[in-house]
């Protein structure tokens, strides 16, 4: 697609957004007593912001020009962070980590699939070259340490061997044969000719006919192919032949300016910047010593003294050349003196009015919850910056002619306006310096005053001490203060605490959104979280935070989260998945990898340090711990006392303590086990739980399909896709995938043309393994019930049904009056 489409689809989702934040303005701001509009009003809002988010994610990517790149990327961030608020106040309406709006995307005519997160390729796009060296050096290191990872070798029993010999010497002594048989034959069939044939060769008709055929088959290939490609021509599945060149000769130049764009608007940045303050520089320079001259004379001849020159954190001699006067100036200090004086007086007689008041009265407790007029949006950290965004855009872009703009790659008259405020401040400093001397020249040469340096250099005497004292306490907190990040990188791979992340994306995570969710809660069942409701969890909690600083630090940010399950549901894959996506590195700290690593305190604190330093050095992070119910369990087993899963277990709060929200390094637990760990410790850690279940129906059914097709195999008409995802219910994507692995051999491959794959094939290998049954499942919804949210969701079913009991209840009463 050209630049004018996607310059389109920014000027739609500009409109959509401009709508949307209107709405805000008009419908959060009053407060709303009944819950489910609430809920509903928040629902549409967030799928609103979702479709704006798609829009302008891939108007960003798309885009060449660098100035709109700029714009689209600060709303995309106040987007995302908006989207983040939302999702936490959906939460906490319905006390649920899962929502099932079918009856709203009905409403607007969307799909379950317009729900699904986009996540920005900017992600990995800004920082592709970082990762790919960083990559290198991860696998210098793992070569250079012996702890690349290959391919296992399976030992091979003694049948094994000898089978494979037999086969392998069988097959060469057949293509002996074969080779010897072939010989004979021609050699027989040489006998057999004439001496005549053999002097004369064969006869013209014969060479002849043999022509003819190669021929003939020549030309009809070609009239075939020729018939084909006019045909697909006709029915508009392919371009013409004149059409192709251009088409791909203009993605070829496409792709040339989309490189060259950001090359030239950089080289035009520091091309325009130098030529100003070449141009422009000197005017400024003398502009801004006239204007400070004059201030000086002014207040000379109002106060009868020169005015001290302001520093550089009161703003210079910015804050001297304000458009006001020295007499306004010097008004605006005497009012604000008696505000300060009628606060101060004002404060006095409320505290002296307070106290007189509790003398006499005794505090009285008031449900203010329950007077409270209804739910009300928390005050927002995003729309100041979408606003903002969404103002710059009306302002500059809505209605700017780009007819001369070819290119589309960058706008010289907008550089020229931001270089020229650089500009300005660089010429500003220097100004001040000069005047600040010539001030003080003036001072002693009038008034006959001396300089306060000698104070000032008192102040920054003092200023240096605090400094040095606060570096003191950081260098005795930094327990590697003389070790540089690479050193400790370097040794934390080496002790396989930080591991190479498997390339793995979110949307290879299979699953189809669950339709029954609204059918079953109307009749207050909880249902079970379908696999794209986990997807879309990992995305908003795990992904978009740790993508977009900007988000990270003012979006509500999850700094641990759990993923709990069976054996099976993908919980690491999801892990992987985070880091490929935000090119996070990832750490290792599950109880298995740390086993007899950095013993006693010391060296755990010492271990947890050097994490710490380096995710927070080189983030996005991830920081992983596997099985980590064992870190709370309740009772230690006799085979795992020598890992002392349990030396994490009072240092995690502190870790988490330690990361702020700038620190983009996210800890996740996985577990299949959970309730084996003490519940009330677990859950402090962990802030958010994602309970993954075994995949539904309609899950099974497309995974089945992917998994198929994505190890090499067909779908034909003999394999019944519908019968194996109703067979292999109760089992989960690990089941599912080795079952397919194992029939989907190699031989099973090269067979596939003569022998299509059938369903009963699937069936044996599947029965081989262990589902996951209705007790274990319960297990877990019990377990999850425990959890705050899980407490907090069943409270208000029970107060529903109460509701609900009571409004039958006087109906009952009232038809039983009449």
């Amino acid at each position: 697609m050209s630049q004018a489409t996607y310059n389109k689809m920014w000027t739609d989702a500009q409109k959509d957004l401009d709508i949307q934040l209107q709405r805000e303005r008009e419908e959060f701001l009053q407060p709303e007593k009944d819950r489910v509009k609430a809920f509903k009003m928040l629902a549409i809002s967030y799928i609103k912001y979702m479709q704006i988010f798609r829009n302008l994610e891939t108007a960003h990517d798309q885009l060449i020009h660098q100035q709109k790149r700029t714009v689209i990327r600060q709303v995309l961030d106040g987007v995302i962070g908006r989207i983040l608020e939302m999702k936490k106040e959906m939460v906490e309406l319905e006390n649920s980590e899962f929502h099932y709006i079918d009856n709203i995307l009905e409403d607007l005519k969307l799909l379950p699939e317009d729900l699904e997160v986009p996540i920005p390729r900017y992600f990995i796009k800004e920082k592709l070259e970082v990762l790919q060296q960083r990559e290198k050096i991860l696998d210098e290191i793992l070569l250079n340490a012996g702890l690349q990872t290959q391919k296992p070798v399976k030992a091979m029993t003694f049948e094994e061997a000898i089978k494979m010999i037999q086969v392998a010497e069988r097959a060469r002594q057949g293509r002996c044969r074969a080779a010897f048989m072939k010989q004979i034959y021609l050699e027989e069939k040489r006998a057999g000719q004439t001496k005549h044939e053999i002097q004369t060769g064969p006869s013209p008709d014969d060479a002849a006919t043999c022509i003819q055929k190669v021929w003939r088959g020549y030309i009809q290939r070609k009239k075939t192919e020729k018939m084909r490609e006019e045909e697909m021509i006709f029915l508009g599945m392919s371009l013409p032949p004149h059409l192709k060149a251009t088409s791909s000769s203009q993605m070829h130049a496409g792709q040339v300016n989309a490189l060259q764009g950001e090359v030239q608007a950089r080289h035009e940045e520091v091309f325009i910047e130098d030529k100003l303050r070449e141009t422009e520089g000197p005017d400024i320079k003398e502009t801004l010593q006239d204007q400070i001259g004059r201030c000086f004379i002014e207040c000379r001849h109002i106060i009868g003294k020169f005015p001290d020159y302001p520093t550089k954190e009161a703003g210079g001699s910015m804050a001297m050349l304000s458009q006001k006067t020295p007499e306004q100036v010097a008004a605006e200090l005497a009012a604000k003196k008696e505000m300060a004086l009628q606060k101060k007086a004002e404060k006095e007689k409320k505290e002296k009015g307070g106290k007189e008041k509790m003398k006499g009265k005794k505090p009285q407790k008031t449900g203010k919850k329950e007077e409270e007029e209804g739910w009300k949006m928390a005050p927002s950290n995003f729309l100041s910056i979408m606003e903002e965004g969404n103002s710059q855009y009306k302002a500059v872009w809505q209605n700017r002619d780009e007819g001369w703009d070819f290119f589309q790659d960058h706008d010289p008259e907008l550089i020229k306006e931001e270089k020229r405020e650089e500009v300005e401040e660089e010429i500003r400093v220097q100004v001040d310096e000069l005047m600040q001397q010539k001030l003080e020249n003036l001072k002693l040469a009038v008034d006959g005053e001396k300089s306060d340096k000698q104070k000032k250099g008192r102040k920054s005497e003092k200023k240096k001490k605090t400094t040095t004292r606060k570096k003191i306490s950081e260098m005795e907190e930094d327990l590697t203060p003389d070790r540089t990040i690479d050193s400790l990188y370097r040794e934390l791979v080496e002790e396989g605490l930080l591991i190479k992340a498997k390339t793995v994306n979110l949307s290879d995570y299979v699953g189809e959104y669950s339709y029954l969710g609204t059918a079953l809660r109307q009749v207050d069942i909880e249902p079970m979280p379908s696999l794209a409701d986990v997807r879309q969890l990992i995305a908003l909690y795990g992904i978009l935070p740790l993508g977009s600083q900007i988000v990270h630090e003012k979006a509500p940010v999850v700094k641990a989260l759990l993923l709990a399950g069976p054996a099976g549901v993908g919980k690491k894959m999801l892990v992987h998945a985070i880091c490929t996506e935000t090119g996070a590195n990832l750490f290792n700290l599950s109880a298995s990898n740390i086993a007899g690593k950095y013993p006693g305190k010391n060296g755990l604190q010492m271990m947890l340090h050097m994490v710490l330093k380096v995710a927070k050095q080189l983030q996005p992070s991830v920081v992983w711990i596997g099985d980590t119910e064992k870190i709370f369990s309740k009772a230690v087993q006799k085979a795992e006392e020598e890992m002392n899963p349990k030396r994490l277990e009072k240092v995690l709060p502190k870790f988490l303590k330690a990361l702020k929200a700038q620190d983009r390094v996210l800890l996740v637990g996985t577990t299949s086990r959970p309730f084996d760990a003490n519940l009330k410790p677990f859950c402090k850690v962990y802030q958010k739980i994602i309970l993954i279940p075994r995949p539904d129906y309609a899950s099974r059914f497309v995974l089945w399909k992917h998994i198929i097709l994505q190890n090499g195999g067909a779908i034909t008409n003999l394999l019944n896709i519908s019968c194996l995802a109703k067979v292999s219910d109760g089992f989960t994507q690990g089941h599912i995938v080795q079952a397919v692995q194992a029939v989907l051999s190699e031989l099973r491959l090269l067979q596939m043309t003569r022998k299509p794959l059938r369903t009963a094939e699937f069936m044996t290998t599947l029965a081989r393994q262990d589902p996951v049954y209705k007790e274990e499942e319960e297990i877990f919804k019990a377990w999850y019930a425990k959890t705050p949210l899980g407490k907090a969701r069943s409270r208000a079913l029970a107060e529903s049904e109460k509701a609900g009991k009571g409004k039958t209840k006087e109906g009952n009463k009232g038809k039983k009056k009449n």
